[in-house]
């Protein structure tokens, strides 16, 4: 495949060693203050910019039909009108906040602990996430998933950063140096803990799970999800 990267900052150099790897061909490398570029000859688009940028270059991509995956994070207010631009143009998308492909199904244990869980009330649930000091939201887009994962399973109808109340999953960010990232639920009771960790030893997982999902949807039409990508029912 021609892939074209938008954002080339520390993820998408390592998405690059990995597409190379892989056999294809990086045709564009747009950082994250380009504006004037075009896509010609090229099959798929992955998205790593700021958050200030993911919309336009998701939405360009959308427009000159161009399959297009993204993994910035702090723009998800946007994400339904950017479906709905993908459904229109009949195009191709998928978000995923984490391409880990053990991140993945680590969201998907995360489910099912929760609903193991729902029914135990003595049971106060938190999140801890650790991240590089180069990460700009907090909490990280994958902390705000394995919230939003137990939130569904669960009688929590919110996350905070702040003091959680009741009915709120507290979550600890922590940005350290050198950290690819780490995340941990934790379901802590009177008698006794449970925890389950998932730890990034390198970016490396990050970018051949992206390269992944970008090989599976260049062909495709429709809005994705990792989901589909590791055929999780």
């Amino acid at each position: 495949m021609n892939i074209a990267l938008l954002g080339y900052g520390k993820m998408g150099k390592a998405i690059e060693t990995i597409a190379i790897e892989r056999g294809h061909n990086i045709l564009l490398k747009v950082s994250s203050s380009s504006e004037n570029y075009t896509l010609d000859t090229i099959d798929v688009a992955i998205d790593f910019s700021l958050p200030s940028s993911a919309v336009a270059n998701i939405s360009k991509c959308i427009n000159s039909g161009i399959p297009v995956i993204s993994g910035t994070t702090g723009w998800l207010d946007d994400y339904d009108k950017i479906t709905q631009l993908c459904k229109t143009k009949n195009g191709t998308f998928l978000y995923a906040s984490n391409f880990s492909l053990g991140v993945n199904i680590f969201f998907e244990l995360n489910k099912t602990l929760a609903k193991l869980l729902a029914k135990l009330p003595q049971y106060n649930t938190s999140i801890e996430e650790i991240h590089h000091t180069q990460k700009l939201d907090a909490p990280s887009g994958t902390a705000i998933t394995l919230a939003e994962g137990i939130i569904d399973q669960t009688n929590y109808k919110n996350w905070t950063l702040d003091s959680p109340k009741q009915n709120e999953i507290g979550i600890l960010a922590k940005r350290i140096e050198n950290v690819p990232g780490t995340h941990e639920i934790n379901y802590d009771s009177e008698v006794d803990s449970i925890q389950i960790k998932h730890i990034a030893h390198s970016r490396q997982g990050f970018a051949i799970g992206a390269v992944i999902a970008a090989e599976y949807v260049h062909d495709k039409k429709g809005v994705f999800t990792m989901k589909d990508v590791l055929n999780i029912s």
